[in-house]
């Protein structure tokens, strides 16, 4: 028998308005194999995503609206790369990987910058949230998800050309900002206007373990403005707004909170923050979401040290509410299903409020 999903559970932690029934559950992603495995059977669509989202006991369903962002399709420079394999800890099925040019990407110069063959906001495909709509489950709402302004940034032009580029063409990388936050920006403004949406959801990662990737200053003037403009079409529809970044935020967390007005934080990667110290500082105002290491106990680790770093999260960090358990990142298709399983279980077992 599973608990009902119940969307004001989820609400109750990302406001910080006090102690939910019991700690939610959060995830950014789950791979299709781990839920696979989890259900038993293959995932095929919607109804078997929110079969799974229902029975492994989270409140929502997150739904990212699709679009074409694979440049080797529209472009002879060399972009987005991949990696397949078996990589998979639950499936014998091969695994693509891809992963971002780290020299130079396919947007260099200004003429890449204006022949390139840029997403219309026309052809993104909306059609997931009426797919989502018509399985999400009684008690559930939709949280509404788009990702990267920086990360596509230093994406396109390969990070060692955008850290170069940054000082020596400053306008070309404001151009090219530009140009990237008004089409994410412009998606969110069609997610907001989506039924059952309860949360609005960016993802964009800033910073390494060590810091953050760039200065704060160059966050200040390219990227935060795109996050708190998204984050003023969250306050207009009155619900949560979140953010997910790996490593150490500590540099610029009085921007994040105070000025772009996130509710939430995701994943508090533990070799980048310590979530006590964030609790005691900061968990009377922003929502802490996940902290579960994927680096070991996860993906490496037995279900019973699972449970035991679970237990010990709910006991340190879930008394007085605002805090979700979930992994330190996502759970990719490395993760074993028994660990998976470990974490949801354990999260039923502990996180009954009050927290003993």
């Amino acid at each position: 028998m599973y608990p009902k999903p119940d969307f004001e559970r989820l609400l109750t932690a990302l406001t910080c308005k006090g102690e939910p029934d019991r700690v939610p559950l959060v995830e950014l992603g789950v791979s299709w194999e781990v839920m696979g495995g989890f259900l038993g059977r293959k995932i095929s669509g919607w109804p078997d995503i929110a079969e799974f989202y229902t029975k492994a006991d989270y409140d929502y369903l997150k739904v990212t609206p699709m679009y074409d962002f694979n440049p080797e399709k529209r472009t002879p420079k060399e972009g987005i790369r991949s990696s397949t394999g078996k990589f998979s800890a639950n499936t014998e099925d091969d695994v693509s990987i891809k992963f971002a040019t780290e020299g130079s990407g396919i947007i260099t110069t200004w003429e890449d910058f204006e022949t390139y063959p840029w997403v219309d906001l026309k052809d993104v495909d909306y059609s997931v949230f009426d797919r989502a709509n018509e399985v999400l489950p009684p008690g559930m709402k939709i949280i509404g998800h788009q990702a990267d302004i920086f990360t596509q940034l230093w994406g396109l032009m390969g990070f060692e050309t955008f850290s170069y580029a940054s000082v020596e063409e400053p306008e070309l990388v404001e151009q090219l900002t530009n140009k990237i936050g008004e089409i994410v920006y412009g998606m969110f403004e069609v997610i907001a206007e989506q039924k059952n949406v309860g949360a609005l959801w960016i993802s964009d990662d800033i910073a390494y373990t060590e810091g953050l990737m760039v200065s704060p200053a160059f966050l200040r003037e390219h990227i935060f403005p795109w996050y708190k403009k998204i984050g003023n079409l969250a306050r207009d529809l009155g619900v949560p707004y979140m953010y997910h970044s790996d490593g150490d935020l500590w540099q610029v967390m009085p921007d994040l909170i105070d000025d772009i007005g996130f509710n939430a934080l995701h994943p508090i990667e533990p070799k980048g923050m310590e979530i006590g110290e964030l609790k005691r500082k900061i968990g009377d105002r922003v929502c802490l979401i996940g902290n579960i290491d994927l680096g070991y106990t996860l993906a490496r680790g037995t279900p019973a040290e699972v449970e035991e770093e679970v237990k010990q999260r709910i006991r340190e960090i879930g008394p007085g509410g605002g805090y979700c358990v979930g992994s330190s990142n996502s759970i990719p298709y490395y993760v074993p299903v028994q660990n998976y399983r470990a974490m949801v279980e354990a999260t039923l077992r502990y996180g009954k409020y009050p927290i003993q």
